[in-house]
């Protein structure tokens, strides 16, 4: 969502905004100084907290800045060395008990973009109450927005810093919740996709002598992400079709700009998108490792999710978009899984937070536990559930706008392509549901200028059909 001058606002997942436009040094200084009084007033003064950062443009400097922002309003900060994911960055909270973090990072989003994530003492993203108690200190009166403390643009951490590598224990953690020696012995060849973003290495590190088969692309930092959205979607992973091919890969896995979000190839299959992989691991928690809990959705994903929790006889709770949303109910209960369409899903017994590493590793747990490739699972996995076709599309809004999805709740189509409307929703966005052949929903996006449209339905040509029809309803939303 572009943003007006030097508005700040919090979004599905932060603060983000385009560098040097929105996301300057002042800003990064202004929003760390009204959460350094957030926790002052919430915490204790001299509180501990982590600041990371990924591999974009600026990163660096803007969690320097951070971190000098921090120690000067009298809070202990530590600085991680280089760049960190985010569910390391998440787990460094939890595991060394710190009173929250501040990561720099703008995900999934271009390559332009920067922002910062604030994730809480329990090592999960913000709740929305506490962003918006953010906001507040930051717009109130009296705001000295801390701009006296100035870029960091070398490399050295400001005084009073303190260096925190988060690589070992969270490293330590993924061991702990993945049978390594089971996954050596079922000699799986990997590629594995980290997209230039701050996940790279990573596995590297966790496989090394294991004697696991495993080659990684694209896991040297680039803040243009290779010419791509770092968005571990098919038309950003030619690298991993090209790998896995080259090499007879069994599987290849990929995590976006921050690791939180996760992606996979079939060599036979091709894509296997993240509404696959949110259903195979809730199969697998279950049916192999015996866990229970509820089940979790956002409004964006999958139906197969909550057929599957039917059959199991779990609680299953659907949210608007945003993990938040998913963290708040992890937090008030035995949540077995909870996710959101676009690949960021986080299991129990480790932290109310998605983990794009973590769920690569359970898929290679899958392959191995049960002998089948990637292709081979989701076949059964249809048998289990009925046939589901999904995808989504971007359509990009040209001007500040306002843009508004209200015409189509003012006048709705009675028909997608050839599907009756039956039911209209808005939860979050506008969804019309088509019966048992399936939903097609519009939404503006919360992190970049776009209207996205998602659909689900029984059949690859339905899909087509429905989407090229609500196609043109979100280009004439656009043109008013």
């Amino acid at each position: 969502m572009k943003e007006a001058g030097s508005a700040i606002r919090f979004g599905t997942d932060g603060w983000r905004g385009v560098i040097a436009d929105t996301v300057t040094f002042a800003n990064v200084a202004r929003v760390t100084e009204a959460y350094g009084r957030w926790l002052t007033i919430n915490a204790k003064p001299g509180a501990r907290v982590l600041v990371g950062y990924d591999t974009r443009f600026l990163s660096g400097a803007f969690a320097r800045t951070a971190a000098a922002v921090l120690t000067a309003d009298g809070h202990q900060a530590l600085l991680t060395p280089g760049p960190a994911p985010t569910p390391a960055v998440s787990w460094a909270v939890h595991h060394e008990g710190l009173a929250g973090a501040l990561m720099v990072t703008a995900s999934h989003n271009p390559s332009i973009y920067n922002g910062i994530k604030i994730k809480a003492s329990y090592g999960g993203p913000a709740l929305p109450e506490m962003t918006a108690a953010v906001e507040g200190l930051l717009l109130s009166p009296g705001a000295r927005h801390a701009a006296a403390a100035g870029p960091a643009l070398s490399a050295q951490e400001p005084p009073g810093v303190v260096m925190y590598d988060p690589r070992p224990s969270y490293l330590a953690q993924l061991a702990r919740l993945v049978d390594l020696q089971a996954l050596a012995e079922a000699k799986l060849r990997i590629v594995g996709d980290m997209m230039h973003g701050a996940a790279g290495g990573y596995l590297v590190d966790l496989f090394r002598g294991t004697g696991m088969d495993y080659t990684e692309v694209r896991g040297t930092p680039d803040p243009l992400f290779g010419g791509v959205h770092p968005e571990p979607l098919s038309p950003n992973l030619q690298p991993l079709f090209d790998a896995v091919n080259r090499l007879d890969a069994h599987v290849g896995v990929a995590t976006d700009g921050d690791g939180d979000r996760i992606g996979a190839v079939d060599p036979v299959a091709g894509f296997v998108d993240a509404q696959q992989i949110f259903a195979l691991l809730l199969q697998h928690l279950v049916e192999v490792r015996g866990w229970r809990g509820m089940v979790v959705k956002t409004y964006a994903g999958t139906r197969m999710v909550q057929r599957l929790a039917e059959q199991y006889g779990l609680p299953y709770r659907e949210t608007p978009v945003g993990f938040k949303h998913v963290c708040r109910l992890a937090l008030e209960q035995p949540v077995l899984i909870g996710g959101e369409e676009s690949g960021g899903i986080g299991i129990m017994n480790h932290l109310p937070e998605r983990d794009g590493l973590l769920c690569a590793l359970l898929l290679l747990e899958i392959m191995a536990a049960r002998g089948k490739s990637l292709a081979g699972q989701v076949q059964d996995l249809m048998a289990q559930v009925g046939p589901h076709y999904y995808t989504r599309r971007d359509f990009h809004l040209p001007g500040p706008g306002p843009y508004s999805l209200e015409p189509l709740l003012a006048a709705p189509p009675a028909r997608i392509a050839s599907f009756p409307v039956e039911e209209i929703e808005t939860i979050d966005g506008v969804k019309l549901l088509l019966g048992d052949p399936g939903w097609v929903l519009f939404r503006m996006s919360g992190t970049e200028p776009l209207l996205r449209v998602y659909a689900e339905m029984e059949s690859e040509d339905a899909l087509q059909a429905v989407l090229s029809a609500a196609g043109r309803l979100a280009e004439e939303l656009i043109a008013r």
